[in-house]
């Protein structure tokens, strides 16, 4: 390139100003670092990747369970799927939300990493049903009762899964990260604990290893939401900590289907669905897969909501009443409608 060729164009009365850019937009691209404990965690996730692929499949061997206990197995995993299986979506569409709320770069790139988590817990369940049951969860012909019966709840809890995924997409760009979060938060404290009673739980080696490795992940995503609540929490107004303390009574509601039971609201069920899916739960225990009893996973459960009540106390939150678990509060009335249910699994 010659001297000539290197001649800059300058015009004028000066460069012209670019046009405004119409906001939400990921654009102008930026990189500002406003808490530097969210880098510390996301450094700290991308040494933490493991690979579901990785996991001993082969000492999963469909052989050493009865039919019924294959059945219960691959129902429990189609029902924690209703959960993991949104948990890519839920977060790529939070992170998508993030870069056109030109959220600190940390955030951004948290919400990547959780992404990224949840795409291999929804692979834990996809190579789980698998192998013990091709063509689940849907995709097979049911010929006996139970077996009618499990496929049955199966497509149920989907119709009310794309009941959640039709909500969260309508109230995600409505609420702020403290609200988001407080509800994601609550999820992820009783996941974490859920998970390591399991780990302990289960006979199994392959189960073992995948619950263990899941349970650090949800620990990792709860430091994620609380140092991100650290920041959000400070500015909230009253109408803000009212969504969050119906948020809270939502994420009970909603998550309960996978840690305890489902009470009625939200939940759009057939009146037989409970009964099946407690006998259904049973063969997947008496296979060794570690479910936590009725009365552990309620205990679970309060575990987790002394432990949520704690946190959002500090910051003037009141906790809503859970009267299942005999939990006072807030009364939170009305239905829990599916634009209500944001936490994620």
């Amino acid at each position: 390139m010659s001297d000539s060729d290197r001649e800059l164009v300058v015009p004028e009365g000066g460069f012209w100003p670019a046009p405004e850019i119409p906001q939400p937009n990921i654009y102008p691209m930026e990189w500002h670092v406003d808490t530097p404990r969210l880098a510390e965690i996301y450094e700290k996730s991308k040494r933490a990747v493991w690979n579901p692929a990785d996991l001993p499949w082969d000492g999963l061997d469909p052989e050493e369970f009865t039919d019924e206990q294959r059945l219960g197995i691959m129902y429990w995993f189609s029902v924690l799927a209703n959960f993991d299986s949104s948990g890519p979506a839920v977060f790529a569409r939070a992170t998508i939300h993030a870069f056109e709320k030109h959220e600190e770069d940390p955030v951004r790139k948290c919400f990547f990493s959780i992404t990224r988590d949840e795409m291999n817990h929804e692979e834990c369940c996809q190579r789980t049903i698998g192998r013990l049951w091709p063509g689940g969860p849907l995709d097979w012909k049911p010929t006996t009762d139970l077996e009618k019966a499990a496929h049955n709840n199966i497509g149920w809890l989907y119709h009310n899964g794309g009941r959640y995924w039709s909500g969260y997409n309508t109230s995600v760009g409505r609420h702020s990260l403290a609200v988001l979060f407080t509800s994601f938060m609550m999820g992820e404290v009783a996941a974490s604990t859920l998970f390591r009673m399991m780990a302990s739980g289960t006979t199994h080696p392959v189960f073992q290893d995948m619950f263990q490795r899941i349970g650090r992940d949800e620990s990792r995503h709860l430091q994620i939401c609380m140092t991100i609540l650290e920041n959000e929490w400070p500015g909230l107004n009253e109408v803000d900590k009212k969504q969050i303390t119906k948020q809270l009574r939502a994420g009970f509601v909603f998550l309960s289907m996978i840690l305890w039971e489902p009470p009625s609201q939200f939940w759009d069920l057939p009146p037989y669905f409970l009964a099946n899916h407690r006998v259904l739960v049973e063969y997947a225990r008496e296979g060794g897969l570690g479910v936590l009893s009725y009365e552990e996973q309620a205990e679970n459960w309060r575990v987790a909501m002394a432990k949520v009540r704690a946190i959002v106390g500090r910051w003037g939150i009141e906790f809503p009443a859970i009267p299942e678990l005999d939990i006072d509060g807030v009364e939170v009335s009305g239905d829990i409608a599916a634009e209500d249910i944001i936490p994620v699994f």
